[in-house]
C-alpha cells in the first residue's frame, strides 16, 4: 500500500513538471538565469582604470599602466566595422563594434562641439574607435555617426557627437567591464547617450492611440509577431538571417518581470542558431529596427505579415484576427 501511494505521488509530480516544461512544445521552457556581468567596475586612481589589474587597489598609476610597466604606445587601432545594438540585462541596449565589443563615452569629453580629452596612457586603456570604416547596423541612425580629429591628427568615431572608445579589459563580445569606471566612463546607447535600463518591466502593456493595448519591451519599444511563425505544437521562428537584422528577437524575460501580459505561454524557446527568444502565448516576439523611439509602431502591418502584439499574444489588426 505504501509503495503504491509513493509511486502515484512520483507519477503526479513528474506529470506536473512535464506540463510546465512543454506548454509551448519545448523542453527548455524555464527562463535561464542571466549570465553574470561586471557592470560597475571600480577604477584605479584617476579617471582611466587599470587594464593590468582586476581591482581598484592594484599598483596602477591611474592612466592604464601598472606601476612596474612602461606605458608604451597604444596598439594599432582596430577598425570599428558594422556597429550593432546588443541587449544587456543590466544596461538595456548597448552599442558595440563589428565584433561585439562594447563602445564607451567619457564624461570629460564634449559632444557639442565634439572633443576628445583622452590621450597618452588614457588612450592605451581606452583605445579610440577609428571613424574611417564605421557603418550603422540595424537599430542605429546613421545620421548620428560622425568623427572628431584627435590631437595626433587621427579621426575618431563619434556617436551623437560623443567620441567612442573601447576598453582594454573587455576581451569578449558582451563584456562591459568599463561601465562606471572612475564614475566617468559609461557604455554608449545607440543614441550616443549613456546606456541604462528604463524603469519598465521586461515586458509590459502600453495603450496606443490607434492600436489599443500593445506589448512593449523594457525600453518601451513595440513588440511584434511574424505571421509566418508557428506556436504549436512548438514555437518556431521563420525570421532568420537578414530578417533578424530588421526584426531583432526579444531575449528571455522572467515571467515575474512582466506587467499586464498573459502569463500562459509566456516563456523562451531555443532557436536553431542557439539563441533563446521570448514568446507571448507561445508566439515568438520581436522588435523592429525601424522604430527609433518608444511609442513608435512603424513595423505595424509591414508586408502584411508583421503586427503589434496584444497582451494575450494575438496580432493586433491582422486580417481575420
Amino acid at each position: 500500500m505504501k509503495t503504491s501511494w509513493r509511486t502515484a505521488s512520483l507519477v503526479a509530480t513528474a506529470a506536473s513538471v512535464l506540463a510546465l516544461t512543454t506548454a509551448c512544445g519545448q523542453d527548455n521552457a524555464a527562463t535561464p538565469a542571466s549570465a553574470a556581468q561586471n557592470v560597475g567596475a571600480t577604477a584605479a586612481a584617476g579617471d582611466y582604470g587599470n587594464p593590468g589589474s582586476g581591482t581598484a587597489s592594484g599598483t596602477g598609476n591611474g592612466y592604464g599602466a601598472d606601476g612596474n610597466q612602461s606605458s608604451g604606445s597604444p596598439a594599432p587601432a582596430t577598425p570599428a566595422g558594422k556597429l550593432a545594438v546588443a541587449s544587456n540585462p543590466q544596461l538595456g541596449n548597448v552599442l558595440t563594434d563589428g565584433v561585439g565589443l562594447t563602445l564607451y563615452r567619457f564624461d570629460k569629453d564634449t559632444a557639442n562641439p565634439p572633443r576628445s580629452n583622452c590621450d597618452g596612457d588614457c588612450a592605451t586603456t581606452w583605445p579610440p574607435v577609428p571613424a574611417a570604416d564605421a557603418t550603422a547596423g540595424a537599430g542605429i541612425d546613421k545620421a548620428l555617426l560622425g568623427e572628431v580629429t584627435r590631437a595626433d591628427g587621427t579621426k575618431q568615431l563619434t556617436i551623437g557627437g560623443w567620441p567612442a572608445y573601447r576598453y582594454a579589459k573587455d576581451v569578449n563580445a558582451g563584456d562591459v567591464n568599463g561601465q562606471g569606471v572612475g564614475g566617468k566612463w559609461f557604455a554608449l546607447a545607440p543614441t550616443g547617450k549613456k546606456a541604462k535600463l528604463s524603469d519598465l518591466p521586461g515586458l509590459s502593456v502600453r495603450k496606443d492611440g490607434k492600436l489599443g493595448d500593445i506589448v512593449v519591451d523594457k525600453n518601451g519599444m513595440t513588440v511584434y509577431r511574424f505571421m509566418k511563425d508557428q506556436a504549436w505544437p512548438k514555437s518556431v521562428s521563420n525570421c532568420t538571417g537578414a530578417c533578424l537584422e530588421k526584426w531583432p528577437a526579444v531575449g528571455p524575460v522572467n515571467a515575474d518581470d512582466t506587467e499586464g501580459v498573459k502569463k500562459k505561454g509566456l516563456m523562451p524557446f531555443t532557436r536553431p542558431d542557439g539563441v533563446k527568444q521570448m514568446t507571448v502565448n507561445c508566439w515568438p516576439i520581436y522588435t523592429f529596427s525601424g522604430d527609433k523611439a518608444p511609442g513608435d509602431t512603424n513595423g505595424q502591418g509591414v508586408g502584411g505579415t508583421w503586427y503589434a502584439v496584444s497582451p494575450d499574444g494575438k496580432p493586433v489588426g491582422a486580417p481575420g484576427d
